[in-house]
Order: structure tokens, then sequence, then C-alpha cells
């Protein structure tokens, strides 16, 4: 009979536990996971005191562990499409079962994960391979590298050694290839070094290996805002993030999407808050989750220390006096709400909060990726300076650029006289993932343009990298948008021998816009286009 160890009572005076009572108890322990510890013991060979004293401490061990899913034993036909890999003999192991699409991303991604699982703990590995059996197309065309390490390592000094690294061995030649980095969600990362093109990799045309270094620069702080009182994000509010030395380091706006804010950051501790002016006056803070503060202080304290995704929640309320006004004003015909948000953040002349003109500046904003856009890049910046008198600020969005642009910009703003800032966005994860780079590249030109630059900057101009500019762009900054957040050139169509290449005279598009004119010429397959809508 097997040993049966268990805590009763306590009794009452006249109760009994009788023999009865600990045939029940038994049967119930047996029924668990006792009997299957029972036949694996006797497989063991183990001699009949020592294997009851061993059923019961394993029993007791089971018992103690939360009930989980139920296994169950699935029979393989491992003749064919499987790899097997022995574990080391006389030895504890795991007995892994993987079961994969081959011609997908998660098998790329769990061919390393298992590999290092094998060198960090003795596993019976077998790996089945479950195809799709009619393809239309082929579905993976990326070579991909999962960077995972299964411990710290050390070069032959003792000293640890530069990092991990992926390594893709014997590519084709032919292709042209792009290198892109597929990074945490929190993570902003950013190739540093690099001699070679990474948008356009011809190996036919590398002499040795093509390297590139990147750098986490920002772990980022994420959050969703709502006015507790409506339940709604409250649109144009705007938060500003950094340290006790620095309160404004970093600014943004709510988006009325999901309430959503992102602010870069780097692990320390930061204090949100609301920006000074109308967001401060018109709203308070009332509480907030996720952060290192009580939920009902005034200052909001966000202390990153991980590498992990820190997303809070904040709710806001207006003031008492303030509860009739809003942020965004749009009661007045000559005022819309781009004029207003210029207004919240300070960028208006006197007559819009009693500030000093802004100064007389040209903001020009591109986007460039890979060496010969970035020639291209070049030849633009010279053709806006060389037709303007007034000062330039070129904006460029880093996440693309290559190394050697970001190194040699300065040496050409100082040449030139030109000003030049480069800024930084991480799609956001519940939008809607693009896996081409071209087409994240392409929805950066139009979906994040009211986040991407400091809030300072009123009004900018979005030239393409393979433009040339013939006239003064000052002209086109000084005119009136009657209000409107954006301006687009509508298209031309006098010449009636270019119709078969415009695509939105027929078909869908041109049910689409009606009467409305195509005004910017967005591919086809990119993620929006824009047209008049007056």
């Amino acid at each position: 009979m097997t040993d049966v160890s268990a805590i009763l009572g306590p009794f009452e005076e006249q109760e009994e536990f009788t023999v009865e009572d600990f045939q029940l108890l038994e049967r119930i322990t047996l029924s668990g996971s006792a009997e299957k510890v029972k036949a694996k013991v006797k497989q063991m060979g183990i001699k009949s005191k020592q294997a009851s004293d061993l059923i019961m401490k394993v029993d007791a061990l089971l018992s103690a562990v939360p009930n989980g899913e139920v296994r169950r034993d699935i029979s393989f036909k491992d003749t064919q499409s499987v790899l097997h890999l022995s574990p080391l003999e006389n030895e504890v192991f795991y007995d892994v079962v993987a079961i994969v699409d081959p011609l997908t991303r998660e098998a790329q991604k769990i061919s390393s994960l298992l590999i290092v699982l094998s060198q960090v703990v003795n596993v019976k590995l077998q790996v089945f391979m479950n195809c799709r059996a009619k393809l239309s197309e082929l579905p993976l065309k990326s070579f991909y590298r999962f960077v995972l390490e299964p411990d710290v390592a050390f070069l032959a000094n003792d000293t640890a050694s530069p990092g991990p690294v992926a390594r893709f061995m014997e590519l084709p030649e032919s292709p042209l290839l792009t290198l892109n980095m597929i990074t945490p969600e929190s993570w902003m990362v950013q190739a540093e070094h690099s001699l070679h093109d990474l948008d356009n990799i011809h190996l036919q045309e590398v002499n040795g290996v093509v390297a590139a270094e990147f750098e986490l620069e920002h772990l980022l702080l994420e959050g969703h805002c709502f006015d507790l009182s409506t339940g709604q994000p409250p649109r144009g509010l705007q938060f500003t993030l950094g340290m006790s030395q620095d309160p404004l380091m970093y600014d943004t706006i709510v988006m009325a999407n999901l309430g959503y804010f992102q602010l870069k950051a780097n692990p320390g501790a930061w204090i949100l808050r609301l920006r000074k002016g109308r967001s401060e006056d018109i709203y308070q803070i009332i509480t907030h989750d996720g952060t290192d503060s009580p939920p009902d202080a005034e200052e909001v304290i966000v202390v990153l220390n991980s590498f992990h995704s820190k997303i809070i929640k904040v709710k806001v309320q207006k003031k008492a006096e303030k509860i009739n006004e809003d942020l965004l004003s749009e009661t007045s015909e000559s005022k819309g709400i781009w004029d207003s948000i210029v207004s919240i953040t300070g960028g208006g002349s006197k007559r819009d909060g009693g500030e000093k003109k802004k100064e007389d500046i040209l903001n020009i904003f591109s986007v460039a990726s890979g060496h010969l856009y970035e020639r291209f890049l070049r030849i633009m910046m010279l053709s806006v300076l060389r037709h303007t008198n007034t000062p330039v600020k070129f904006w460029f969005l880093k996440n693309y650029l290559s190394p050697s642009f970001k190194e040699t910009i300065s040496h050409m703003a100082k040449s030139y006289g030109f000003q030049y800032e480069l800024v930084q966005y991480k799609w956001p994860r519940w939008l809607h993932q693009q896996t081409e780079k071209q087409r994240i590249i392409w929805g950066y030109k139009i979906l994040f343009l009211d986040v991407l630059f400091p809030l300072a900057v009123d009004k900018i101009i979005f030239v393409d990298a393979d433009q040339i500019v013939r006239a003064d762009l000052k002209e086109l900054r000084d005119l009136d948008l009657e209000g409107a957040p954006y301006g687009y050139t509508p298209f031309c169509d006098s010449r009636k021998e270019m119709d078969g290449y415009r695509f939105w005279k027929s078909g869908y598009w041109a049910s689409h816009l009606g009467q409305r004119k195509y005004h910017i010429r967005f591919h086809h397959s990119q993620l929006k286009s824009t047209y008049d809508t007056n």
C-alpha cells in the first residue's frame, strides 16, 4: 500500500477516522497525480520502501502546484519532415516537441529559441515541419536572425565581449537587400556605424563583409490619457517630460486615437507634467496608474529601470473655473484647429497671447533613406538655401538616416550656414504594423506630423528629397491656409498626353474623389492618400 501524507482535522471529540476513511483518502490521492508518479517510479526499479517514500514526496510537491492545462500526449509520424536532437545520457532532460510551418516569421524566430534552449538545459528535441500544402506565393521574403545568447560572453582576457551579433552567411549575391532591425516595442534603435548603404546592399559589388553597429538610444514612455468627466481623450492636451534640473526635455500632444502619447526617455526618474500655458491653465491631473508616485500626487514621477515597456494611464479633469473652456477653440471663423495649437504652444504673435513674435525662420522637413536619396537630399537643401535670404532650419526623420549622413550633416550645416534637427517617432504598437521598410517611411510622411516636432514649431514645409526648389519657400510659408492644418498642391492636368499615367482619373479613385482634385502623388499601394475636401 502506498504511504499517504496528509493533514486532517481538527476532529470533534466524538468524530472518528476509520479504516474506510483511509481507503477513501488513498483512492482520491491515487486518482490525481500519485498513480502516474507510481507508474514512473516502478519503471525506475526502486525498492519498495524507498519507492513508497519517493511517491509520497513527489505527490506532495505536485499537489502544491496550481492546476494548469491538462497534458495531452499526441503521437506523430516521425518518419519524414522531422528533426531529432538526442539528450545527454543518464541525465534528467526536458522533452520538447515543436510543430512549425517553416515558411513563417514565427518559425524563423523559434529556431533560434530552440538552439539556445538546447544550450541552456538538457533537452530531447523534436521539430516537426508542418508545411502548407499549397502556396500562391512565397510567404517569406526576408532573411532573419533572432539575436539571443545563452549567457554573457567573455573574451580571452576575461573582459566582456562587445555584445551579441547577428550573422548572415551565404546570402544570395544578386538581389538588392535591405538591413532592418526589429526591436521591442519600447526601444528606439539607430544604426551608429556602417561604411555601407544599409538600404541598398548589393553583395556582388561589395568586397569583404557588410558590417553595421546599432545602438539603443532611447526607451519610450508610453501612455493613454482621458478626461475623467467625459471619458474621451482631451484633444490638444500637451505633456512635458523632464527631470528636476531640466523639467522640459521632451514634449508631445495627446492623440485622439486611444488618448495615446509617446515620449522619449532613458533609464532614470522622470517627471511628467502638463505643459505650461493653456494645458496647465485649463486641466489638472486627477489620478494616474503605472507610475512611481501615489495616484493622487500632483507631481507624476515615472521611473524607467527596466528594458521592458513602460505604459502609464493618466486621467485629467478641467478646473472648476475653466469647465466651459476648450483647448482647441473653433469659435472663430478665421482661426482653425492648427492656429489654436499654435496659440497653446506660444507660437503666435502678440495678438495670440501677448508673447513676443517668433523668430523669422523657414522650417523644412524631409525624409530620406539610402545613400542615393541622401545625395538628392543634399542637392535639395542647397537649392532651398540659394533661393531665400531667410534663415533655414531643416528637420530630418532620424529613424532611417545612414550613419555617414548623421556624421557629415553638422559639417555641412557649418559650411552653408543653416540649422538642422533630427526627429524620431516610434510606430505605435496599436497601429497596423507595416513590414516593408519603404511603406513605413511613406507612413511617417503624413501620419505623425503633429507629434514628430517640438510643439514650438508652428509651421513646417515638407519637401521631397529628390526635388529641386526654384523659388523662395518663404512665400509658401507665408501663404494663408485659412485655418487648415495641411496644405497640398493639386496636380496639374493640362498635358493630355499624360492622362494614361494619372491613375486617379479612372476606376476607384475617380469615383472616390468625385469632383475633388488629387493633391499629392502617393503610390497606389501607400498607406494613405490625401485630397482636397473642400
